[in-house]
């Protein structure tokens, strides 16, 4: 409301404008549901290269085909996409417990076992004010990933309480989640060797002559292994800390260092792949060595210290340096699904650490399409409001069985997954492309499937299928030549013509060329593929100079005998494109009051945004006419509609649909004579 004038002059006012501005949505954004070698289960991640993949899910497997499908998408221009990983049938999570607390890791399988570790410090904590309050450090082994949570706390009132840091989905732990048994009233034991207090007087005196800051012998630790029972070869080991007349460090960082140098030059040649870290730790009496080891085989192993054996000719340093007898000993590292159990306990505070089980099989029908209760399979996709894709692509549901490129995997049902993925896509305003199954290898196989073998129905065209399969290099068996399903492939093509042309042009055509595509499993003649095209069946088809490209683009309802309005795929993918810009554009209307004014608005923003694709050639005609009309008036909107809180608004346009049958016709003319 304008403030009333009170004195003679120019008075300046801001007046709401009535533009805002419709921006169009992507087009092209892939997403992939699947088995992965690694990753969170069943949670959607938002990845922009084939290097997120792999640091997100592993790389390539030789049986995940959603690993070969997402390295497709990219390499054939794809630029975004969405992944969640479903695990195999029966799949469980590495666990550890250690005083009270219990980490599951996030992904299910094997490789987290023994690869996943935890280790507690109270470095900087001040544990006066909270006696639960320590620091947690989570590694990945396999990526060398490393998660820090400083002062988290065991007391659940508190905000930096460990279950809502560590569990957040957003900012916490992408490895484990915790959980916490009671209410305990101590944190938990550090991870490692603790040693006892020292003082460098002590330490020089028992190590140097009178008044001197050099070794006065060679001085030595032995290195073994108390828990669990086998100690790994070729402990125990002697190791030489201190060389005769070499410099005794002054400080206990210092000489936690002198201890790792001496223990890492060791291990590196008597046991390849261990590695140790010695740090200085301060408490409130005083310091002293804290030491981690990560031994091959049992990451979890209690190590000891003790006087080196007679044979090595050392003296004795384990006792000076505080680590014989110790503070505490505990395990290097509270490690992930070693296998040991509560049968077998540690000398340390590891209670018990439970191996993964990798499952009985790849997931099956059940698994691919889950429960959108608990948003699993295919209905991770619809955890949150952030996830948006355009492209749904599921090659599990057409894999081949082990062994045998030709046959169905008879633990998938294509239909059943399919079904369901369809209903996703009509509710998300997205598109799914249909593999076809790897039986389907010749054209009359092909008839079969497309006109009663594929049980899929949609009048609305959220789909499109492709025969035949691809046959790509695999880079995991020395670029053999493996048959593939194409969705992968063809969800990359799409985001290439949408880039290059945009989604109104069909994506298809000499230009629909497919990369790192060797071979077609059949080759289609003219004739073979005139019987498909009428059935709504895409083709891939060689062709001399252009190579293997797409030659098809209809919808699951492109058959000719279906005469249905979205029978070609860019017509549905425009329209698809119009609905979700529509909605994402039009938000502000909600609340506003319904009258001429907010029609006039509507209609003012969407006419802008339709001109603006109407002079980048997203429609028919010569004129904005002829291409598109917006209605938003008393017409679309009566009184019971207002009186319902309903406005109306209807939006026409005038799709192009493809040159899909280009014909010429020759005609001899007749020679003329001189007038």
């Amino acid at each position: 409301m304008a403030n009333a004038p009170t004195y003679p002059g120019v008075y300046i006012q801001e007046l709401q404008s009535a533009v805002h501005p419709i921006t169009g949505v992507a087009t092209s954004i892939g997403a992939f549901i699947g088995y992965t070698k690694t990753g969170i289960d069943n949670r959607a991640e938002h990845i922009f290269s084939f290097s997120d993949y792999e640091r997100l899910f592993g790389g390539l497997a030789s049986d995940s085909e959603l690993s070969y499908a997402v390295q497709q998408f990219f390499l054939n221009g794809g630029t975004e996409a969405w992944v969640s990983r479903v695990p195999r049938t029966g799949a469980t999570g590495a666990q550890v417990v250690f005083d009270g607390l219990t980490f599951n890791a996030l992904s299910s399988g094997t490789w987290a076992d023994g690869n996943l570790l935890i280790d507690v410090d109270y470095d900087g904590v001040n544990q006066t004010t909270d006696a639960t309050a320590f620091n947690l450090t989570i590694t990945n082994l396999v990526d060398g990933t490393v998660e820090a949570f400083p002062n988290v706390s065991l007391k659940s009132a508190q905000k930096n309480y460990i279950m809502n840091v560590v569990n957040d989905p957003d900012n916490g732990s992408q490895l484990v989640n915790v959980q916490v048994a009671g209410a305990p009233a101590t944190a938990p034991v550090v991870t490692g060797v603790v040693g006892t207090n020292l003082t460098i007087a002590t330490v020089t005196g028992a190590l140097a002559d009178a008044g001197k800051t050099v070794a006065n012998a060679d001085y030595g630790v032995q290195l073994d292994v108390s828990s669990p029972a086998t100690a790994p070869s070729p402990l125990p080991i002697s190791i030489r800390v201190f060389a005769k007349l070499s410099p005794i460090p002054q400080t206990v960082a210092g000489l936690a260092a002198q201890l790792q140098n001496a223990l890492n030059s060791a291990l590196a040649v008597q046991m390849p792949g261990a590695s140790v870290e010695c740090s200085a730790f301060v408490n409130s009496t005083g310091q002293g060595i804290r030491v981690n080891a990560l031994l091959p085989q049992v990451p979890d192993a209690v190590i000891t210290f003790s006087a080196p054996s007679g044979a090595s000719g050392f003296t004795d340093a384990s006792g000076t340096l505080g680590l014989n007898p110790i503070s505490h000993a505990n395990v290097a590292h509270y490690a992930l699904g070693t296998g040991h159990g509560i049968a077998t306990p540690w000398n340390g505070d590891q209670t018990s650490s439970t191996a993964a089980q990798n499952g009985t099989a790849l997931p099956g029908t059940g698994d691919l399409i889950g429960d959108p209760g608990s948003f699993t399979g295919i209905y991770a996709l619809t955890r949150g409001t952030d996830i948006f894709f355009n492209l749904l692509c599921i090659p599990d549901a057409t894999r081949a069985t082990p062994g045998n490129s030709a046959a169905l995997d008879s633990n998938v049902d294509p239909n059943s997954i399919y079904a369901a993925a369809i209903a996703l896509c009509v509710s998300k305003n997205a598109f799914l492309l249909i593999d076809a199954p790897p039986n389907v290898n010749n054209v009359s196989s092909a008839v079969d499937w497309r006109t009663s073998g594929l049980t899929v129905t949609d009048s609305g065209g959220h789909g499109a299928t492709f025969f035949p399969r691809l046959r790509l290099p695999d880079p995991l068996n020395d670029f053999q030549l493996r048959t593939f399903a194409p969705c992968g492939v063809v969800a990359g093509l799409y985001a290439r013509i949408d880039g290059t042309r945009g989604v109104w042009k069909a994506p298809a055509g000499t230009e629909a060329s497919l990369a790192g595509v060797q071979g077609l499993v059949y080759k289609l003649s003219d004739a073979e593929n005139g019987v498909l095209n009428p059935l709504g069946l895409n083709c891939f088809r060689n062709f001399p100079i252009y190579g293997n490209v797409l030659w098809g683009a209809r919808t699951l309802v492109g058959a000719d005998a279906q005469t249905n309005q979205w029978k070609y795929v860019p017509v549905r993918r425009v329209a698809l494109f119009l609905e979700s810009s529509l909605y994402q554009g039009t938000q502000w209307v909600v609340f506003e009051p319904n009258d001429e004014p907010l029609w006039s608005a509507i209609r003012l923003n969407i006419n802008a945004f339709m001109q603006t694709l109407f002079t980048q050639g997203f429609f028919q005609g010569s004129t904005p006419n002829q291409a598109y009309f917006v209605k938003c008036d008393s017409e679309t909107t009566t009184q019971a509609d207002i009186d319902n809180g309903i406005v109306n608004i209807v939006v026409g346009f005038a799709p192009l649909k493809p040159a899909e049958f280009v014909i010429i016709k020759i005609q001899q003319i007749a020679g003329q004579t001189a007038s």
